[in-house]
């Protein structure tokens, strides 16, 4: 009796054994094939990538390289990511080769052209935003339309700016940055309703955004508006982090309870 209920423990153990094997080995399998996988890399990087792990985000980006040297995507991702390290050059050499292998991804072309302008290269980023703007096929033309109107107003070049920025909220009516840029171009302008107009829109589109709502504030000051431009300043002191912002909202509050 002891005999038999010893082989019948065995026979349990030996089963359990078994099917944990045969339930770990597909797993196992699967990781495995996960690992080779560079299009499964590439999506996790995106993932950490999105998450703000930057540094895991390029481990991902690296290994979907190293799997298929021709995934210009997985390039792009990594440009973006080195961009966010401040590895500009590396950056620079990433976009570079993502186009080499597709000419023709404009997303590329626009990225590129943003770390051009970052660098300081503004003939070059100017290049690149209209190449990506010219293309037929790219589905978010807003961007670099954005991009090229944001450069002019770096060279003061309002009216360009204007005309340019314009031309991005064509694309897109819900591009919340770009209704902030005209606001920008138009107080430039001295068109300061206009800009609170522009203020509005972005403030309405993303209402939790301290700079739109700062930008707005302002405006309503400059136009004598000071009790609005007061709720608003006193509103998002408390959500303001950056220590120079938090400064310069101060000062108008200042300078608004001393009328």
């Amino acid at each position: 009796m002891r005999q038999a209920r010893k082989a019948g423990l065995f026979l349990a153990g030996l089963c359990f054994v078994l099917w944990s094997i045969n339930c770990a080995s597909p797993q196992k399998k699967i990781e495995q094939e996960r690992e080779r996988d560079p299009k499964y890399q590439y999506n996790l990087g995106l993932f950490y990538l999105n998450n703000n792990d930057v540094d895991q985000a390029l481990t991902h980006f690296q290994r979907a390289i190293s799997l298929d040297p021709k995934h210009y995507l997985a390039y792009n991702a990594l440009g973006l990511a080195l961009a966010m390290k401040g590895q500009l050059p590396e950056a620079q050499k990433a976009y570079l080769r993502c186009l080499e292998i597709n000419p023709n991804f404009s997303e590329a072309r626009n990225n590129l052209g943003s770390l051009y302008q970052e660098m300081g290269y503004l003939d070059q980023a100017e290049e690149e935003f209209r190449k990506a703007l010219a293309d037929p096929n790219y589905q978010t033309k807003e961007l670099p339309a954005y991009n090229l109107a944001r450069l002019f107003f770096l060279r003061e070049d309002y009216e360009q700016a204007l005309a340019l920025v314009q031309n991005a909220l064509r694309f897109n009516q819900r591009l919340a940055m770009a209704h902030n840029l005209k606001g920008l171009i138009m107080e430039k302008l001295n068109r300061l309703p206009e800009a609170i107009d522009s203020y509005l829109s972005a403030v309405k589109l993303v209402p939790e955004d301290v700079n739109f709502n700062f930008n707005l504030a302002v405006a309503y000051f400059k136009d004598g508006q000071s009790p609005k431009a007061k709720e608003i300043l006193e509103k998002i002191l408390p959500l303001t982090k950056d220590e120079s912002l938090r400064k310069q909202i101060a000062s108008y509050l200042k300078q608004i309870y001393e009328k």
